[in-house]
């Protein structure tokens, strides 16, 4: 697992609806990059929608929410579809963005699905903060106040 001030791994790759997806090209913005274990299982699903009751805070906070299993192409779009997501899925069906990170072995340690996990990262690439462990229902408002301290810091120490 990645630890805070490390440079977060570069992975290209294709969204849930086949669109390219770089870290890369995402600089100059803050990431959050969540992982989870199985797409359309409960916590999964609250998870996702948690996410997405706040993606306009996340938005006015320039973070682009990124959610990672290692599900299929086709199991990550219908998990689209069913929990009404607007942000980015990567299906790691072949585990390349879950190794780089650090986070498989989930769900009593099978070796095919990431454990939940999410990482922060900063506009210049390097990650902020991790959290290992996560409670699905009350996760993205753990990021929102996370990501609002670190840009009242940011802000504070330019001006």
């Amino acid at each position: 697992m990645l630890r805070p001030g490390q440079t977060a791994p570069l992975f290209e790759a294709k969204s849930d609806e086949g669109q390219p997806l770089s870290l890369l090209t995402l600089r100059g913005q803050w990431v959050v990059l969540y992982f989870f274990p199985r797409a359309l299982t409960p916590a999964c699903s609250l998870e996702a929608r948690e996410f997405e009751q706040s993606i306009g805070e996340f938005q006015q906070r320039s973070a682009q929410v990124i959610g990672v299993s290692s599900d299929t192409e086709a199991r990550q779009a219908l998990f689209r579809d069913t929990c009404h997501l607007s942000f980015p899925l990567l299906p790691d069906s072949d585990r390349r963005v879950c190794r780089a990170y650090g986070v498989l072995g989930g769900l009593g340690g099978w070796l095919g699905l990431s454990h939940r996990c999410t990482y922060l990262i900063d506009p210049a690439g390097l990650v902020a903060q991790v959290w290992p462990s996560v409670k699905p229902g009350q996760h993205a408002a753990e990021i929102l106040r996370e990501l609002s301290t670190r840009q009242q810091v940011s802000a504070s120490t330019q001006g």
